[in-house]
């Protein structure tokens, strides 16, 4: 059964005073890799975070397992959950069906992305029956009346943008669609962050701007998702990923360290609260949470 308590919303979360923050899982493939996700959510339980949230895979291919994901961490740990939806692989009706099951629920956090395209597909072309752009999605959302949304924000611009300009004023569009908070694509140079906030807050956004920030595992997988994503790697950043190209321990010390000074530069600077992605995995934001004497 749903949890009886009221969600809290993340309008709400990010008007309390003080830092919010959060981390990011993605669904397991296999039952060996559920139990070994909530064994690293009881270890981040006591971190005291403020939600969850949970992915969909390329071309809205987890859709059930997210949906049963969230429902299990929000029912059993108490924890407040952000569910992803994405238009990339669902038709409007799929859509609505998927909403109307969280409002169900009782899952009311949701963030509104475009999503990544199904495997080996470069140029991704939208469902006919589909939505085209997340704020599509935003708008949808919104009319439901019980949701609060969050959108994707891109200090390094969205990949598939024209400009920066062009990126700025569909942010803009989606926050007057109806998002409550802008969480970050993740970004190894916190200057390019804060370069986006003041241009953010020139053209009127006003909502909370929340880094994203991936502490580092290896330095091939770094080096994927930052292609993919179309982040950059820092000069002193691709310097020391060079030293720990095929020492996998090395590489998540060093993920580590890196992170906590960005981090530490990040709160220092006042931002709302710091979303983590986590890859499933508790190590580096807790000896983060540690080195930040949170």
């Amino acid at each position: 059964m749903p949890s009886e308590e009221s969600p809290v919303k993340l309008r709400d979360i990010y008007a309390r005073p003080g830092f919010t923050f959060s981390v990011e899982f993605f669904p397991p493939k296999t039952e060996k890799g559920d139990k070994g996700l909530f064994k690293e959510i009881a270890v981040l339980k006591r971190l005291n975070l403020s939600f969850y949230s949970v992915t969909y895979g390329a071309g809205g291919s987890t859709r059930e397992k997210t949906l049963d994901l969230v429902d299990r961490i929000h029912r059993e740990y108490g924890m407040e959950v952000m569910c992803h939806l994405t238009v990339v692989g669902q038709s409007r009706d799929e859509v609505r069906s998927v909403l109307a099951q969280l409002k169900e629920r009782n899952i009311e956090n949701i963030i509104a992305l475009g999503g990544d395209p199904p495997q080996g597909v470069v140029e991704w072309t939208p469902n006919l029956d589909g939505f085209h752009h997340s704020v599509e999605l935003v708008r949808e959302a919104a009319a439901y009346r019980c949701f609060s949304i969050a959108v994707a924000g891109f200090p390094e611009v969205h990949p598939r943008s024209g400009s920066r300009e062009e990126d700025l004023r569909y942010l803009k569009e989606k926050v007057d669609a109806g998002a409550d908070v802008v969480i970050t694509q993740m970004f190894f140079d916190n200057e390019d962050f804060c370069r986006y906030v003041e241009d953010a807050k020139k053209i009127g956004i006003r909502v909370p701007i929340v880094p994203g920030i991936l502490p580092i595992l290896s330095a091939p997988q770094v080096r994927r998702f930052t292609a993919l994503c179309g982040a950059k790697i820092p000069p002193r950043l691709e310097a020391m990923l060079a030293k720990v190209e095929e020492d996998e321990e090395g590489a998540v010390r060093m993920g580590i360290d890196y992170a906590t000074k960005q981090c530490e530069g990040l709160l220092a600077l006042g931002v709302p609260g710091i979303h983590f992605y986590s890859l499933n995995k508790s190590r580096s934001v807790k000896a983060i949470f540690a080195n930040l004497n949170l």
